[in-house]
């Protein structure tokens, strides 16, 4: 049976960023589709739809989400009610689910900082208190201090130079597993895609297997 994976990239980035997770994905067995939407100009209601739409195309067969920093969000967003959805798993590369600092911060610097975080700045800022939608949700997250946010604002504890690994720790989350990574570091390391592989198959990670 074909299980196909959707890719969603993160703000200020666009689908190309996603093309080497997208070749290791699908050298691993998997029909990969990027999703790209405008971060910061298009709404989040129309960003769910087309994603929410996509996602009914390919059933019945299952349907998994990987998302990047706000991608990961928007995709628990989507997935909140399974509403025809056909089924699948949730992975999120470093994405803040309990909310950024870095996001605040930058907001905060001066009123154009709002504006270039868009019309997800509330999710991007707030995130959520858990989950409990109906899909499994895994998070690989990095601890590479090399980022943006790092500049921007103080990060505490252990970060990947944009959000910090206990931005990550979401109750109600399947697994979790941290990598020597940054931010952006996430969408090229070979470690990532496979362990991504991995939880959308078993809905675990195993950071020692080979």
């Amino acid at each position: 049976m074909t299980e196909h994976i959707i890719l969603l990239h993160g703000l200020w980035m666009r689908g190309f960023a996603l093309g080497l997770l997208h070749r290791r994905l699908m050298e691993d067995g998997f029909r990969v589709h990027r999703f790209d939407y405008m971060s910061v100009a298009a709404t989040q209601q129309h960003i769910l739809a087309r994603l929410r739409s996509g996602m009914a195309e390919c059933a019945p067969e299952p349907v998994h989400l990987v998302g990047h920093s706000l991608g990961g969000l928007l995709a628990l967003r989507a997935c909140l009610e399974m509403q025809g959805l056909p089924p699948g798993r949730i992975v999120c590369l470093g994405s803040p689910l309990k909310g950024s600092a870095a996001a605040r911060a930058f907001a905060g610097l001066w009123r154009g900082g709002e504006v270039l975080l868009g019309n997800n700045r509330m999710l991007l800022e707030q995130g959520f208190e858990s989950w409990s939608g109906p899909r499994e949700v895994g998070m690989i997250a990095g601890c590479m201090p090399i980022g943006l946010g790092a500049m921007l604002s103080q990060i505490h504890g252990e970060h990947d130079g944009t959000v910090a690994v206990e931005e990550t720790r979401l109750p109600g989350l399947a697994d979790h597993c941290v990598v020597e990574t940054s931010h952006t570091g996430l969408l090229f390391s070979a470690e990532v895609a496979r362990l991504s592989g991995q939880f959308l198959r078993n809905g675990r990670f195993d950071p020692a297997e080979a």
